[in-house]
Protein backbone atom coordinates (compact mmCIF):
# COMPACT_ATOMS: atom_id res chain seq x y z
CA UNK A 1 0.00 0.00 0.00
CA UNK A 2 1.91 3.58 -0.86
CA UNK A 3 0.94 6.98 0.29
CA UNK A 4 -1.13 9.23 -0.79
CA UNK A 5 0.23 13.10 -0.21
CA UNK A 6 -2.10 16.47 -1.06
CA UNK A 7 -1.21 19.93 -0.13
CA UNK A 8 -4.45 21.75 0.76
CA UNK A 9 -3.70 24.85 -1.33
CA UNK A 10 -6.54 27.00 0.32
CA UNK A 11 -4.60 26.48 3.62
CA UNK A 12 -1.20 26.33 2.48
CA UNK A 13 0.83 29.80 3.57
CA UNK A 14 3.26 29.26 1.17
CA UNK A 15 5.76 29.01 3.82
CA UNK A 16 8.22 26.53 1.79
CA UNK A 17 8.88 24.06 4.73
CA UNK A 18 8.53 21.03 2.92
CA UNK A 19 9.98 22.11 -0.35
CA UNK A 20 13.47 22.39 1.94
CA UNK A 21 12.48 18.90 3.86
CA UNK A 22 11.26 17.34 1.03
CA UNK A 23 12.48 18.96 -2.41
CA UNK A 24 11.76 15.79 -4.42
CA UNK A 25 8.46 15.36 -3.44
CA UNK A 26 7.21 19.52 -2.85
CA UNK A 27 7.25 22.18 -5.21
CA UNK A 28 6.23 25.98 -4.61
CA UNK A 29 4.10 27.66 -6.91
CA UNK A 30 5.87 30.52 -8.53
CA UNK A 31 2.77 32.34 -9.71
CA UNK A 32 1.05 32.27 -6.34
CA UNK A 33 3.41 31.05 -4.22
CA UNK A 34 1.71 27.79 -2.69
CA UNK A 35 3.11 24.66 -2.48
CA UNK A 36 2.08 21.47 -4.46
CA UNK A 37 3.07 17.57 -4.95
CA UNK A 38 5.61 17.08 -7.58
CA UNK A 39 3.66 15.21 -10.15
CA UNK A 40 4.80 11.55 -10.05
CA UNK A 41 7.19 12.08 -7.23
CA UNK A 42 8.28 8.97 -5.59
CA UNK A 43 6.51 9.12 -2.76
CA UNK A 44 6.76 5.73 -1.26
CA UNK A 45 10.57 6.24 -1.49
CA UNK A 46 10.84 9.59 0.82
CA UNK A 47 8.23 8.92 3.22
CA UNK A 48 10.26 9.92 6.46
CA UNK A 49 10.75 13.21 4.68
CA UNK A 50 7.36 13.71 3.93
CA UNK A 51 6.25 12.74 7.57
CA UNK A 52 8.47 15.40 8.87
CA UNK A 53 7.48 18.11 6.25
CA UNK A 54 3.67 17.20 7.41
CA UNK A 55 4.47 17.71 11.19
CA UNK A 56 7.01 20.55 10.22
CA UNK A 57 4.41 22.85 8.07
CA UNK A 58 2.88 25.54 10.24
CA UNK A 59 -0.06 26.14 8.39
CA UNK A 60 -0.98 22.36 8.33
CA UNK A 61 -1.62 21.77 4.99
CA UNK A 62 0.03 19.11 3.94
CA UNK A 63 -2.53 15.36 4.16
CA UNK A 64 -0.85 12.09 4.11
CA UNK A 65 -2.54 9.21 3.91
CA UNK A 66 -2.20 5.45 2.80
CA UNK A 67 -4.28 3.70 -0.09
CA UNK A 68 -6.56 1.61 0.62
Amino acid sequence: MGLVVTVERDVCAGYGNCVVLASAIFELDPDDNVAGVVEGAPVDEHEDAIREAELDCPARAIVVSRKQ
